[in-house]
This record gives structure tokens, sequence and C-alpha cells, in this order.
């Protein structure tokens, strides 16, 4: 979807984003994958929330990365309950949708959750589970901004960009944005990453206790539309100088990692001339890395 916004700016976004597909020619070369195939635990990839990423469609390519790292990956079909989460280790949620949602949608998103559900996460990760929420631009942020409040982080419903139709962020070692944290460090040096690149999605404020990854800047502001890709003189900005675009944070005896972009972890094909869009490209030839780190940490073999 934010791939094709920085080309176009219409409505015509909406029918381009059907032709979305995964890129199946993609495979990183894994230099130490973390088990044997099919011999590391499961991950749980949620599918129960009227997600815009599965593990079948858009996270394809997410999903075969981990099984390629030994991980068996499936899907989660269940709400969040204290019963569903039982036996659960490592769950992601990407892009939830908000409960009845049509488009465009406009503000105030709902959440994706129910407050049963959200109370139910928090108690799983605070007990020891691992997650990894995925909340892209509006408005996915907005449909994630409960559950992501339970751990103290504060989800923008808007899209960071540096001005409409320039989002795209490459976080770089050399000038801090991408900061030197375990995810970034990896296992050894073969694992150590230098750049990432994002593809818009969103901004947040993170907890004091957690740690940024990717840090956004002066020069990006974070676009508060009140209707979904509708850019117009009431729009409201604030400067994401201060805000994350991806974070970590222990929990409890869980650990929780937040990102508010969904692309730079996908590989697709996209539009009717199947142009890259994702870990696929040249620029995010590190994303990867950054993923199998993450899942990694979330692990706790890292």
């Amino acid at each position: 979807m934010k791939i094709l916004f920085l080309f176009c700016f219409t409505g015509l976004i909406q029918v381009l984003t059907a032709q979305q597909i995964p890129d199946t020619s993609y495979h990183p070369k894994i230099g130490s994958p973390a088990y044997t195939a099919e011999g590391g635990p499961f991950v749980y990839i949620d599918a129960a929330h009227q997600n815009f990423h599965t593990r079948t469609g858009r996270y394809q390519s997410f999903a075969r990365l981990l099984e390629a790292d030994g991980y068996r990956v499936v899907d989660n079909n269940k709400k969040f309950s204290n019963a569903s989460l039982q036996g659960i280790n490592l769950l992601v949620i990407a892009n939830a949708e908000p409960v009845n949602a049509t488009e465009p949608v406009v503000a105030p998103t709902s959440s994706a959750f129910t407050d049963t559900e959200i109370k139910a996460v928090e108690k799983w990760v605070r007990g020891g589970g691992s997650l990894l929420l995925i909340a892209d631009h509006m408005p996915f942020a907005g449909a994630a901004a409960q559950l992501a409040a339970a751990f103290d982080f504060t989800f923008y419903d808007g899209f960071a960009l540096v001005k409409p139709g320039d989002g795209l962020f490459d976080f770089k070692r050399s000038d801090g944005s991408l900061a030197e944290v375990v995810v970034t460090r990896g296992r050894n040096h073969t694992e150590q990453i230098t750049q990432v690149r994002s593809f818009t999605g969103q901004g947040f404020r993170i907890p004091p206790s957690a740690e940024s990854i990717l840090n956004l800047n002066d020069t990006q502001s974070i676009y508060l539309t009140d209707t979904m890709w509708v850019f117009n003189d009431r729009v409201r900005t604030i400067p994401a100088s201060g805000l994350s675009q991806g974070a970590l944070l222990e929990y409890g005896a869980g650990r929780v990692v937040c990102y508010g972009e969904a692309a730079m972890f996908s590989a697709q094909l996209a539009g009717p001339n199947r142009f890259k869009a994702g870990m696929n490209t040249q620029e995010a030839a590190q994303n990867f890395q950054l993923l199998l780190n993450t899942i990694h940490w979330l692990d706790y073999i890292l």
C-alpha cells in the first residue's frame, strides 16, 4: 500500500494494492541458521484480526525467512484470551485492522482488539510471552494503539513522512538513526546491521524503559489525517523528532518489540509492472537480518 503511495496520491492506490503479490524468488542467504530445518520453536502469526499482513499473504516472505532459520511458522486463528495464548511463546501481530472497517477509514480508528483481549495479551507477556507488534500508518496504528498502550507505547494514527509523497526512510548506523542495540549487533559480526529502509509507516513514543532501534528525526513529521489517504488543509502534523519506528522492551518476565512499518519485513512485487517492494530491494538488503535478529531476541537466543 505505502509503496504505491510514493508514486501516486489518488484513489488509484487502493486499486493497485490488490496487485501486490509475494516475491517468491526472494531467498536471502542465512549464514548461520538458528536451528536445523523445522527444529526451532513455533512462531504464531496472527490471522484473527482482519490482518493486512498474514503468513500466506503479504507476509509469505516473512514466514519463509523464519522457516529457513529453522522456526516453525503457523497461523493464530483465535481471538486472544488467557486460554488461547496458553502454549504460545512467540506471537507476531502485523497490521491488524479495525473491527468492521470500511474504506476509506475515518478517524478516530477503532481498536482491532477488545479490552478482554488486550488484558489477556498484557498478562501473557508479563508472564513470559514474547510479542512482535507491527502496526503501520493509519488505520493500522490506530487499530493497535490500545494494545500498544498496555505496554506504555503511544502510537500516532497517521503517516510518517518528510512531506506528502516522500516517505522512504533509510536508517543508518553512521548518523545514529539506526541505534546500536542488541538487535542491530546480532550474535556476531556477520549479523551486524549498518542500514535498513522503511516505507512510510507511523512513528510512536516509547516508554522510558524501552530502547529505540529506529530513530525518527526533525526532517520528518507525523501527518494526522482524518481520512485514510486524504491529505488536505485539515491535516495536522506533529514533529517526528524524539519518536521511534522500532523499539524493544523487557516487560515483566516477557519481551515486546514494536515496529511502525510493515513492508520493510515483506518482499513483494507491486503494481502492474511488478516493481520490488520490501526486503527484496537493494536499499533494504539488510532488513532481513534485522527481522532475524529481532526474532532471535524475542526467542532469548540473542
